[in-house]
C-alpha cells in the first residue's frame, strides 16, 4: 500500500506544534506495518537543510509565481520526503506561517495552494514509477489537494483528509489567484465557498473520499455548534465518512528510560529516580529547590483555546497550597504578560520561559509531578500523552481527545487501579481550581501517587493500535466501489 502524506510540517525537520509530531511519527509506524509512505512538504530552509541524499525528481518553469523543483530526500529516521524547492514561496526565516510582524504571510493561500497542486500531481500521475494508492492530507494547508484530485477525475487515488484543529480554516478571497486553477463549479456553497470566501479546510472536507480526526470524542464534537466552528453542517452531512482515530506518540523520542535531555533516566519500576529530574526543572526554571513541593508544568501555546487564562486566576492558590509551576509557551501577549508578572510576584515558586524549546519540554515532562492541560477544546492533545509516558500526571479538561486518553482518578477508578490522571468539567477557572485541589490531595498520599504514576506509565500511548486502524481504513478506501 503506497501512501502520500501531505502536510505543512514534520518533526524533526520543521515543527510549530503537534501536527509535526504526528506527521513525523505516524508514517514510521505505518512503514513498520508494511506501508510504503512518503511525505510532501514545503521546502522551508529548515526542511532543505535537514534532508540527506536529495535528488531532483521534477522541475517546474513556474509554480504560482516562480520556478520550482521537487526534491526527494530522507530524514535521519529514514522517512522519504518530497520537498518543494520554490524560493519565492518558502525561502523565509522564522515561522513557516508568520512574517516578522507576527501576522500571517499575505501570500499563504498561494504558498499552500502550491503544496496542494504538487501533491495532487503526484497522486494523479505518479512520479518515477511511484504512485500512491491513498493521498492522506493533513489540516487546511493541504486542503486544496483533494479538490485538485477531484477536478482531474478518472483513475485517481482515494483521498483521506484529517482534521487536526478545525479552528484554523485557511480563508482567503474568492478572487485569490484566479481560483487557483480549479473549476468554477467548485466555488459554490456546496463546494469550497464559505460565506463569500474560499476555505481550504472546507475544500478538504467536501472533496475528500473520507474524513478523519484525531480522537473519537472530537469526531462527535465537531458535529455540534459548540465545536464545529461553523462547519458542523458539512460534517454532519458527511458523518458516514468521518472517523475518529486517536493520535499516538513516538515511543523512541519520548522515552524516560533513554531520554538524553534528562538528568536521570527512569522507568515505572524505578519511579523514585524521577526526583533527580525535579531538581533539574527547578534549577532550569529558577524555582526553589524544594523536593516536597508538588511541581506542576505547562507546555503549550498561550491561547484561549488552550485555556491558560483559566490558570492565571488559580496561581495564587496553587502557590499558597505549597505548589510550584514551570511553564513553557508563547502566544497571546496579554497572557504572556500575566504569567511573567506572576513569575516576578511569586519568585521561586513560578518559573516561565516564553517561547518553545524542545529539549526543555523533555526536561519538564521528566521532572514535573503533574502537567496541566485545561483546553476549552482539544482535538487530541499530545502533551498529556507525553505526561502519561513520563509518569507526569495529566490534569485535563473533559473535552475531545483529553477525554479519550486520561482516566479520571475518581473513587471507582482509584479502587480498581485504573486511574491515570484528573479530568475536570465544566471548563472554567473554578473547575480547574477544584482539579488542582484534587491533585494536591492525591499527592499528599505518596504511595497512592506512586501507584497513579505507574498506572499512567502503563497506558498504551504509541502508534501501533492507531496505525493498524489507519491501515484498515486505507485498505477500505483503496478497494474499488468502497470509498
Amino acid at each position: 500500500m503506497r501512501i502520500l502524506f501531505v502536510a505543512s510540517e514534520c518533526f524533526p525537520l520543521i515543527k510549530t506544534g503537534g501536527l509535526a509530531d504526528v506527521v513525523g511519527a505516524l508514517p514510521l509506524a505505518l512503514k513498520a506495518a508494511g506501508c510504503d509512505v512518503r511525505v510532501i512538504l514545503p521546502g522551508y530552509p529548515a526542511v532543505l537543510a535537514g534532508l540527506t541524499g536529495t535528488t531532483v525528481v521534477d522541475t517546474r518553469a513556474t509554480l504560482f509565481g516562480g520556478p520550482a523543483q521537487l526534491l526527494l530526500g530522507e530524514t535521519r529516521d529514514g522517512l522519504e520526503i518530497y520537498a518543494i524547492d520554490a524560493p519565492h514561496l518558502y525561502q523565509r526565516s522564522g515561522s513557516p506561517y508568520l512574517g516578522p510582524d507576527g501576522r500571517d504571510w499575505p501570500d499563504n493561500p498561494r504558498r499552500y495552494a502550491a503544496l496542494g497542486r504538487m501533491a495532487a500531481d503526484i497522486g494523479i500521475s505518479g512520479l518515477d514509477g511511484w504512485k500512491p494508492d491513498i493521498v492522506h492530507c493533513h489540516d487546511w494547508q493541504a486542503g486544496l489537494t483533494p479538490a485538485y484530485i477531484a477536478a482531474a477525475g478518472g483513475d485517481v487515488p482515494a483521498t483521506l483528509f484529517t482534521i487536526h484543529n478545525i479552528a484554523f480554516q485557511g480563508l482567503c478571497s474568492l478572487s485569490t489567484e484566479g481560483g487557483f486553477g480549479l473549476p468554477p463549479s467548485f466555488f459554490m456553497p456546496a463546494g469550497l465557498e464559505y460565506y463569500g470566501q474560499i476555505s481550504f479546510l472546507k475544500a478538504g472536507l467536501v472533496f475528500s473520499s473520507h474524513l478523519s480526526t484525531v480522537s473519537p470524542t472530537y469526531a462527535r464534537e465537531l458535529r455540534t455548534g459548540e465545536f464545529g466552528m461553523g462547519l458542523e453542517g458539512v460534517l454532519t452531512e458527511r458523518a458516514s465518512v468521518l472517523t475518529g482515530i486517536l493520535n499516538g506518540i513516538d515511543l523512541d523520542v519520548w522515552n524516560p528510560e533513554t531520554d538524553p535531555h534528562l538528568a536521570q533516566t527512569y522507568s515505572a519500576a524505578k519511579i523514585t529516580q524521577k526526583a533527580a529530574n525535579k531538581k533539574q526543572v527547578q534549577a532550569l526554571m529558577g524555582l526553589a529547590p524544594d523536593p516536597n513541593a508538588p511541581l506542576f508544568c505547562v507546555i503549550s501555546r498561550l491561547t484561549a483555546q488552550k485555556g491558560l487564562d483559566l490558570l492565571v486566576a488559580q496561581l495564587a492558590d496553587l502557590v499558597w497550597r505549597g505548589g510550584q509551576l514551570a511553564l513553557i509557551g508563547s502566544g497571546d501577549p496579554s497572557m504572556e504578560r500575566a504569567f511573567t508578572d506572576a513569575a516576578r510576584q511569586f519568585a521561586g515558586r513560578i518559573g516561565v520561559l516564553i517561547g518553545y524549546d524542545e529539549a526543555a519540554s523533555h526536561v519538564l515532562q521528566g521532572g514535573a509531578d503533574a502537567i496541566l492541560v485545561p483546553s476549552r477544546f482539544e482535538p487530541c492533545g499530545l502533551t498529556q500523552l507525553y505526561g502519561l509516558r513520563y509518569g507526569t500526571i495529566p490534569i485535563v479538561a473533559r473535552t475531545g481527545g483529553l477525554t479519550d486518553t486520561v482516566i479520571d482518578a475518581n473513587e471507582a477508578a482509584l479502587r480498581t487501579g485504573s486511574a491515570t490522571g484528573v479530568q475536570f468539567s465544566p471548563v472554567t477557572s473554578s473547575g480547574l481550581g477544584f482539579a488542582i485541589e484534587r491533585a494536591f490531595d492525591l499527592y499528599a498520599d505518596r504511595k497512592a501517587w506512586r501507584r497513579l504514576q505507574k498506572r499512567a506509565m502503563a497506558q498504551p500511548v504509541g502508534w501501533e493500535a492507531s496505525a493498524a486502524q489507519y491501515v484498515d481504513l486505507y485498505e477500505t478506501l483503496a478497494t474499488p466501489g468502497r470509498r
